[in-house]
């Protein structure tokens, strides 16, 4: 066989090799953002069918995220039905979460990787500034003067003004949990209400007991890998270690993954994904959250390896 011949041949092993990778977007979010690395993954591995699913852009993004984990569920299933070896999961922001749910309420994907690209694992307290400030209607330049902070603005589409330590009392009702921030929303200074009043991240970490538990973990463990990327110079996830399964504590100190109870439980599948050497941690500073999927340093550091 001719050198030319047994070149192509074996490039077209190689390129079948790849498996899919589907791609969900996070808050005020849509398939034009991930351009850039869809095209980091086909350069890095020629022939992957990347598919950025095209639902629940921007504003609507904001919607509860049951009712977003039920369509994206339908949209990833009919590529893993195309893709006997397996397919790779690449969630973003608020998409890591749907991401995860999606995991644990399909018995029979066949994910092999799940990517969580700076997303709040273990919830959301912070975003916007840090102060509370009585009254509606201050400027935006009073606000920055009243309220110093080194956040982004970027949540304070959804809460406008400085209400850190009152959003609680919006998102822990009815209502609050129409709104898909307030599901993901985890005040350490009122543990009971949020275990009780919020419907998404209490049952998706098990720390409240439901019926669904034990499936939901054996479905979450299907997964071969799972990479946690994230950093300290984020601005948006708060803490940034909730990328990395860490969380505040009552009085605001970091407490990480493996200390969390939800993890010394085991209630969703966590440490025995890292019992088995199958969780990778990338921990990468100077990147602003709107930055993480254009970053080709990330994407060769913490992704590209794990995308075959």
């Amino acid at each position: 066989m001719e050198a030319p011949l047994l070149l192509l041949l074996l490039a077209a092993v190689r390129v079948d090799a790849y498996r899919p990778v589907i791609i969900v977007h996070g808050i005020f979010d849509g398939p034009k953002q991930f351009r850039t690395l869809s095209a980091f993954i086909t350069e890095a591995h020629p022939g992957t069918e990347v598919t950025v699913i095209n639902l629940y852009d921007n504003l609507s993004s904001l919607k509860p995220l049951w009712t977003q984990v039920q369509h994206f569920r339908r949209a990833a299933s009919t590529v893993m039905e195309a893709a006997p070896d397996g397919v790779h999961l690449l969630c973003f922001s608020q998409g890591g979460l749907i991401c995860r749910a999606l995991l644990a309420t399909t018995p029979d994907h066949n994910v092999h990787t799940f990517i969580s690209l700076s997303s709040p694992q273990a919830g959301q307290y912070g975003g916007q500034r840090s102060c509370d400030v009585q009254g509606l209607s201050r400027s935006e330049g009073e606000l920055t003067r009243l309220c110093p902070s080194t956040d982004t603005d970027y949540l304070n589409r959804v809460f406008p003004e400085c209400v850190k330590k009152t959003v609680y009392y919006f998102c822990y009702r009815r209502l609050g949990q129409r709104v898909s921030i307030c599901d993901y929303w985890n005040d350490p200074h009122h543990r009971s209400s949020y275990l009780q009043n919020n419907v998404f991240l209490p049952l998706l970490n098990g720390d409240r007991p439901h019926e669904d538990m034990t499936a939901w973990r054996e479905n979450f463990l299907r997964i071969q890998r799972l990479v946690l990327i994230g950093g300290p110079d984020d601005g948006v996830i708060t803490p940034w270690q909730s990328s990395h399964f860490g969380f505040y504590d009552s009085s605001e100190l970091v407490v990480e993954m493996r200390k969390q109870e939800f993890y010394r439980n085991d209630t969703f599948g966590l440490r025995t994904l890292d019992a088995r050497g199958a969780v990778s941690v990338c921990i990468w500073p100077e990147v602003k959250h709107v930055q993480w999927h254009s970053n080709h340093s990330v994407f060769s550091s913490c992704m590209e390896k794990w995308l075959t």
